[in-house]
């Protein structure tokens, strides 16, 4: 029996990657849908902008593509 180390790399590697993004992005999301709105000097306890829920929806959208691709690929194989 014969490990090839090169395609273990690369299977490590990339798998790396994409958690670190994916982690990423849901942060993104968090920070999007939670960061309070600042107007002047101080931060009000408010909603969060339109533009950071907006941004923050879509991070969690792309989450959930990537999410919903890799059950895609778990099943079909």
């Amino acid at each position: 029996m014969s490990i090839d180390w090169a395609a273990l790399g690369q299977v490590f590697g990339v798998t790396l990657v994409v958690t670190v993004g994916i982690v990423g992005l849901f942060t993104v999301g968090i920070v999007g849908t939670a960061r309070p709105r600042q107007e002047g000097a101080a931060a009000t306890a408010g909603a969060p902008s339109t533009g950071a829920r907006i941004g923050g929806l879509a991070a969690y959208a792309v989450c959930a593509a990537a999410v919903a691709y890799g059950l895609y690929l778990i099943v079909a194989a």
